[in-house]
């Protein structure tokens, strides 16, 4: 976008060279200010809770993009994924952390309609010994950040042994640990436990006995999700494990072949606040592509859960920012009034390029515009196929206001 600057630099020539800086200054902060209440008076509230409203917004953000022959699909995934993981922390604030709580897992193979959002959390990993259980319903689950094997000393140790008995001393001593450790955990009664370290074969031994499932070294990232998703609590020693550290929110734990990886799935969480995307496709290619476009749609979601009001778009926002500021500048007095028109007229560069694009005539289109907003079409904008005047209310492309309040804002500070 040009800023308004650029455009106010090139006016500066005509006007007195002993203006002081800050009435300039000032100026852009007031036309900045109207701009604002323009934007905020042409833009309706959205119903986030309304899929349909919901889903034409999405939409608009994916229309030219590769996924934009799956747009029902994306548009369903992406609102899932926001809906899923956006979370009230009080005080009428919402949090929608997407980069930690809403993970992508792209497996090649399938079809791209085989593509969910889990209620819950997918990881690549399969169990540790083949007798445990694949398939556990409502399970107990205890997540861990240490280690269930011998613990080795941090320096050099040398040990002198006088007979023979030492020896199965010291091993007997490395059972008992194993075995505290184990221990601690069935005394819980989990159904399923996933340490970010390791297991070792013996610790196996006792958990397979216990007729308990366990998984290892799991990513801290993933295990951030489950404990969210599970209401667990991760736990850094095992003499801190208590009841209540147990997640009891999971409906269903089951370990499925793909291709030629095992994957682990624990979803059907009663209140899940984090969530896995599983995307298919043919290759890592379109994988890839299919991610990036899901992104950009999640975010559009994002933004109207924070800020649920939506402004037109096809440069009808620009537009009538550019015709309103342009009618207050006539009655500002005095050399105030040159801030005010640079920015009207930076603004119709959006609404322009859009024209231009399109392959219409820019000088003849953007008249017509301008006269509509001046007689109060504040939604009519440019169809960008044909290059005409059209009425975003009756187009149905919208934009997310926030998006539009913070591009203007950073326009008029550059």
């Amino acid at each position: 976008m040009v800023t308004a600057g650029e455009i106010l630099a090139q006016a500066l020539p005509q006007l007195e060279r002993n203006i002081h800086p800050v009435v300039i200054i000032s100026a852009f902060k007031r036309a900045l200010a109207d701009a604002l209440d323009i934007i905020e008076d042409i833009s309706l509230p959205v119903n986030v809770n309304d899929d349909k409203a919901m889903y034409q917004l999405i939409s608009s953000s994916i229309g030219t993009k590769f996924v934009s022959r799956w747009s029902d699909l994306m548009c369903k995934l992406a609102l899932k994924a926001v809906r899923v993981v956006s979370h009230d922390v009080g005080g009428g604030k919402k949090e929608v952390d997407l980069k930690r709580y809403a993970k992508v897992e792209k497996i090649p193979g399938g079809e791209i309609e085989d593509s969910k959002v889990l209620d819950g959390v997918m990881v690549n990993k399969d169990i540790t010994h083949p007798k445990m259980r694949r398939l556990i319903k409502n399970p107990r689950v205890v997540l861990l950040d240490c280690t269930l094997e011998y613990k080795k000393g941090e320096s050099q140790t040398n040990i002198e042994l006088s007979k023979e008995d030492d020896w199965n001393r010291i091993l007997q001593i490395e059972e008992e640990q194993v075995k505290l450790m184990t221990d601690a955990i069935i005394a819980v009664k989990p159904d399923l436990v996933i340490t970010e370290k390791g297991v070792s074969d013996l610790a196996q031994h006792f958990l397979v006995k216990a007729n308990i499932t366990a998984l290892r070294r799991v990513r801290k990232t993933d295990n951030n999700r489950i404990a969210r998703a599970t209401g667990a609590t991760i736990v850094n020693r095992l003499e801190d494990l208590h009841e209540s550290d147990v997640g009891t929110q999971c409906g269903l734990f089951e370990i499925e072949k793909i291709g030629d990886e095992y994957f682990t799935f624990i979803t059907q969480c009663k209140s899940a606040k984090a969530c896995t995307i599983l995307l298919r496709g043919p290759s890592k290619d379109i994988l890839n592509e299919i991610e990036r476009n899901l992104q950009d749609a999640m975010s559009v979601a994002r933004n109207v859960m924070f800020h649920p009001r939506l402004s037109p778009g096809g440069g009808a926002t620009e537009m009538a920012v550019s015709v309103r500021l342009a009618q207050m500048a006539k009655k500002v007095e005095g050399v105030q009034q040159w801030p005010y028109k640079a920015v009207a007229e930076a603004m119709e560069v959006i609404p322009r390029t859009l024209i231009q694009n399109s392959g219409s005539s820019p000088v003849r289109v953007l008249t017509k515009l301008r006269a509509k907003h001046a007689e109060g079409g504040s939604t009519w904008g440019i169809d960008g196929d044909k290059g005409s005047l059209v009425d975003m209310r009756e187009y149905g492309v919208w934009e997310p206001e926030a998006v539009k309040l913070q591009s203007i804002k950073t326009a008029v500070e550059v």
